[in-house]
């Protein structure tokens, strides 16, 4: 059976249309198929549209599915003069919302606007600055003005003007460590996480102006440090002015809190304040994760003095410990992780006592061979060649032996002409696939130490997922100190959803978005109405939703009706 369409041309030139439900029966004298109408709608400008409505919404319940079944419909029966007006992305603000519940971001924001006696459209515009972080992000005018409005498909966002913006993120600087306290509770207790032990690092993001801040400002009652300095980057941009991130995340790699001070304090000089803040949520073991640049005699004093736990990273080609101690210790590893292995060696004594842990992955260190093997062929080839020459010292000899790739596997004769070095190239593999790492805390087992430094990757990246999802926007749209520091809390929001979503999905944010990506909300007028409704569920896009937690939504999401005419005498 099918909506069957007719119509019937009048004298004066008009056409009327009439609708009916028909069905095709064979007919068995005439040997061919013919049409049958079991019911007539009427004419189309006269249809009771309420009451075919209702029919149709009988026959899904009876269906179990509102999805659109089957696709044989004869040609002619679709409604006619609809116009798709837009189509908006659905699928990763649908998340985005679901998980800022979840998550407990959006009852504490909900009380600090209270507080500050904003209304409701302030708590959804603190939101859509979040989501817009995970799809599109860009500047809070371009939200406020062009995602908003043409982009995400967000009905309570509805009418919302870039002050909205700009008054909630006043909101949030004055109140972020009130609502991080409030979501790593409840994160905590909805993904079992294990903070028995806390990682943190620091990382910069620089502004592409001249002028360094030199001003306090003092807002709701807070004073707001200046946080633009010129520091060291470790972005190489020590020309530029900039800001310092904290940030400690679990084991799993959720935030757990987050600092934002001034570009020009050093790394060390963070570890007291940031230890005290984690001690003051009753958290475990709170460890500094470095890495090799943060190596130095000085800073292992500085952090040692702070009373900081600190896992870091060895530069091993340089510190004589690592090259005679260290690699050649006998001993057997203990696997700890897939592809990760570990042993520990202790340097030293009294005083001078250093525990190190050497960390090997059997996967790099096949790599890594395979990639000196390759290079080895090349440098032997070139060696043929300038053997070939006449010339005693050409200055091709000199390019091999200044090369980056070749010059560390030569060594030269006593007439000045290179060769391979067979102990080089053995010391060199004696690097493969390693990495140590050094440690102050005796309570940390060898496996604690070696996933620990694994745990500073997942802090490394975090910063790159938060620098992709707009911390890093150049230039920094935000020049007043507690809107720049709202502007890095919003992004943590932002990246605690991206984190959970993951942990839930088992994938990268990547790929989840690219997935939810292809769920859109269309919107479309037909008869002087304007619907809009999603479009179908892909089965992985239903398989990821599902892992989300995130019920079915419905297909149509707003139906709305034409203005009635006024009724005339």
């Amino acid at each position: 059976m099918y909506l069957r369409v007719t119509q019937r041309r009048n004298r004066d030139g008009s056409t009327v249309r009439y609708y009916g439900l028909a069905e095709n029966v064979w007919n068995t004298d005439s040997k061919r198929s013919e049409t049958q109408v079991i019911h007539s709608f009427g004419r189309a400008d006269q249809l009771d549209r309420a009451a075919l409505e209702r029919l149709v919404r009988s026959i899904n319940r009876v269906l179990g599915d509102d999805e659109q079944v089957g696709d044989g419909a004869p040609a002619g029966t679709a409604p006619p003069d609809i116009e798709i007006d837009a189509a908006f992305e659905f699928g990763i603000p649908l998340t985005a919302r679901h998980l800022w519940e979840e998550l407990g971001i959006g009852p504490p924001v909900r009380d600090c606007l209270s507080k500050a006696e904003l209304t409701a459209p302030h708590e959804a515009a603190l939101f859509a600055m979040a989501a817009n972080r995970l799809d599109d992000p860009g500047s809070k005018r371009a939200c406020a003005e062009r995602w908003l409005t043409d982009t995400a498909w967000l009905p309570e966002a509805t009418g919302l003007t870039v002050d909205h913006l700009y008054r909630a993120l006043d909101v949030l600087a004055v109140w972020a460590d009130a609502i991080e306290r409030a979501v790593f509770l409840r994160a905590a207790d909805l993904f079992r996480l294990d903070v028995d032990l806390i990682f943190y690092d620091t990382t910069t993001a620089y502004f592409e102006i001249d002028e360094a801040d030199e001003t306090e400002q003092v807002w709701a009652g807070r004073l707001f440090a200046p946080l633009r300095r010129r520091g060291h980057s470790k972005e190489g941009r020590d020309n530029q002015p900039q800001v310092i991130i904290a940030m400690a995340v679990t084991r799993d790699g959720m935030p757990v809190r987050s600092w934002v001070l001034p570009g020009d304090t050093a790394d060390v000089a963070t570890v007291a304040r940031i230890k005290e803040d984690l001690r003051a949520w009753n958290l475990g073991r709170c460890l500094f994760v470095g890495d090799a640049g943060m190596y130095s005699a000085d800073n292992l004093m500085a952090l040692s003095k702070g009373l900081g736990r600190y896992i870091l990273a060895v530069p091993m080609r340089r510190l004589r410990d690592v090259d005679e101690a260290v690699l050649t210790r006998p001993g057997r590893y203990r696997k700890v992780a897939d592809n990760l292995q570990a042993k520990e060696v202790v340097v030293g004594d009294g005083e001078r006592r250093k525990r190190y842990v050497l960390c090997l992955n059997p996967e790099e260190a096949e790599r890594q061979r395979q990639h000196r093997d390759e290079v080895l062929a090349g440098l032997r080839a070139e060696l043929a060649l300038l053997a070939a020459r006449d010339a005693e010292h050409p200055k091709a000899a000199c390019a091999l032996l200044t090369s980056r790739r070749y010059g560390r596997y030569l060594s030269t004769d006593a007439a000045g002409r290179p060769h391979l070095d067979s102990g080089k190239i053995a010391h060199a593999a004696r690097f493969d696939g390693k990495f140590v790492v050094i440690t102050n805390d005796d309570t940390l087992s060898t496996e604690d130490v070696a996933l620990g430094y694994k745990g500073g990757t997942i802090i490394e990246a975090c910063f790159r997922r938060m620098k992709q999802t707009g911390l890093e926007v150049r230039p920094m749209y935000h020049w007043s100190p507690r809107r720049i520091e709202a502007h890095v809390r919003l992004c943590v929001l932002a990246l605690q959803i991206q984190r959970s979503a993951e942990l839930r999905c088992g994938l990268p944010w990547a790929r989840i978005a690219h997935i939810l990506a292809g769920l859109k909300a269309v919107r479309y007028q037909i008869a002087g109405r304007t619907i809009v409704q999603r479009t179908k569920i892909s089965p992985e896009a239903a398989e990821t939703l599902k892992n989300l937690g995130i019920s079915k939504p419905k297909k149509l999401l707003t139906v709305i009706e034409p203005p009635q005419a006024n009724a005339t005498s």
